[in-house]
């Protein structure tokens, strides 16, 4: 009497079972990275090394941004403060303080602060913080309202989208370059007077978005 099913059928169970703990770990490997946080980043806001208050040192101290974050407006990046920076005031302020053992073992090493990174591009983008803070970008635009927060947190996607969303329509998200670092600043004469401004500044810098973006993604 012939068999119904060829003798290999007798291997597709196990077939169909590894098949299912392969695709589950795939699926489990994929949502974890790519739907939890530390990916769309919002609300992420990893611990870091020495408990650093923007709140504290920007909002209520008054502390300009580019104070520690001194390349902002010459460089593409946003420079990370050294330990030299930040002793300019703990050499005498809270000089004995346990929570900024790590500052003062890096000022003595020279070794840099273990600074988690918050903000983090995809490396095919290339972002210059000089173009954009020069031509009256502010930090709250990408950042949110980092003077009010105690633990840096990433509250703007920073995606494709929010990226063109922007470079689409630049008017409402520009101001004075020289208001740029004052991160409470709001027009006197609300939204249409931010737009209002905002299109002069377009103008008189003859800014373009750039047709090898404008044209592909709309």
């Amino acid at each position: 009497m012939s068999h119904i099913f060829p003798k290999s059928a007798n291997r597709l169970p196990l077939q169909i079972i590894i098949f299912l703990v392969v695709f589950g770990g795939i699926v489990t490997a994929a949502t974890t990275y790519y739907a939890t946080p530390k990916y769309t980043r919002i609300g992420y806001a990893p611990v870091q090394p020495v408990p650093f208050s923007h709140a504290k040192h920007n909002g209520e101290l008054g502390i300009d941004c580019r104070y520690c974050h001194s390349t902002v407006e010459k460089a593409g990046h946003a420079a990370v403060p050294t330990a030299q920076t930040c002793m300019n005031c703990h050499s005498q302020v809270k000089n004995q303080s346990p929570l900024l053992a790590p500052v003062r073992a890096s000022y003595e090493s020279g070794d840099p602060v273990e600074w988690v990174r918050v903000h983090q591009a995809p490396d095919y983008v290339y972002f210059d913080h000089s173009v954009h803070v020069n031509r009256g970008v502010s930090c709250v635009e990408c950042h949110g309202q980092i003077n009010e927060m105690e633990v840096v947190t990433h509250s703007k996607p920073l995606s494709m989208g929010f990226c063109l969303d922007c470079h689409r329509d630049p008017a409402p998200r520009l101001r004075d370059p020289k208001l740029v670092t004052q991160l409470d600043w709001k027009h006197p004469g609300g939204e249409d007077g931010q737009r209002a401004d905002g299109e002069k500044f377009i103008h008189d810098w003859n800014i373009h978005p750039p047709q090898s973006c404008s044209g592909c993604h709309r």
